[in-house]
């Protein structure tokens, strides 16, 4: 008689009691889909109550329910859990790698002209947008510069469009530089962190909406472990490693 194969399942933290019936279900489609950011819950709410007023008009509820979900898509926060190595530098954000190259850090910083090694990454509409902080280390300065508007995948966004730049300072006394840079459609760059607080890798520190890029300056001399047109994922991506 042929024996049966155990059935993989998702593993219980130890001292967790089991779930079972509704309440593991309950479990299951909250561990799929996931929670929202908090300012996103007004861009949520509007279409709701438009679908909700809309009565017997079948149109305009379809309307504001969908406008509803692809705005609660957009403003989604899923759980990442960063790597357990000391002196990595991981992805701040969702998307696809756009430039891997050298270039001068925001002159706003005053941290020189000196190119140092750089990793953009450029959200479209369809990513996470909320922005992971790349590495652990007390925050020096938080900058914000205004700008145009150009599409975020042009090289010269960098340096021309409107930006919120952040300066972090490891345990060990090295710089990293994550600049949030808004594109053509964003309008608006939140950013949480302020001068003198302490933050840990992969914690969430700011948002911008619709359409963007966030670029990572490293210390000089730093080997870059990405390619362009590689995906990254937001406080999981091994960018590069410090130590």
């Amino acid at each position: 008689m042929r024996k049966e194969e155990p059935v993989a399942r998702r593993p219980t933290p130890p001292g967790t009691p089991e779930r079972t019936g509704v309440g593991h279900v309950v479990d299951l489609v909250r561990n799929a889909i996931p929670p929202l950011h908090p300012a996103g819950l007004p861009f949520v709410a509007a279409p709701l109550a438009v679908a909700v007023l809309g009565g017997r008009r079948k149109w305009l509820r379809r309307t504001g329910l969908l406008a509803a979900a692809a705005c609660a898509c957009f403003f989604r926060h899923p759980h990442r859990v960063p790597p357990n190595r000391a002196g990595v530098v991981v992805a701040p954000a969702d998307g696809e790698v756009a430039l891997v190259d050298t270039a001068t850090p925001p002159a706003e910083l005053g941290l020189g002209d000196q190119p140092l090694p750089r990793v953009s990454i450029f959200l479209s509409v369809l990513d996470v947008h909320v922005q992971r902080v790349p590495v652990s280390g007390i925050v020096r300065q938080v900058l914000h510069q205004a700008g145009q508007f150009r599409s975020a995948d042009l090289p010269e966004a960098s340096s021309v469009n409107e930006r919120n730049s952040m300066v972090l300072e490891t345990e060990s006394g090295q710089q990293v530089v994550v600049v949030q840079i808004a594109g053509l459609l964003a309008r608006r760059i939140v950013c949480d962190a302020r001068p003198g607080d302490k933050l840990t890798i992969g914690d969430t520190y700011g948002l911008i909406r619709f359409g963007s890029r966030v670029d990572t300056y490293f210390p000089a001399g730093t080997e870059l472990l990405v390619q362009p047109g590689q995906r990254t994922i937001g406080a999981e991506t091994v960018l590069a490693d410090l130590s």
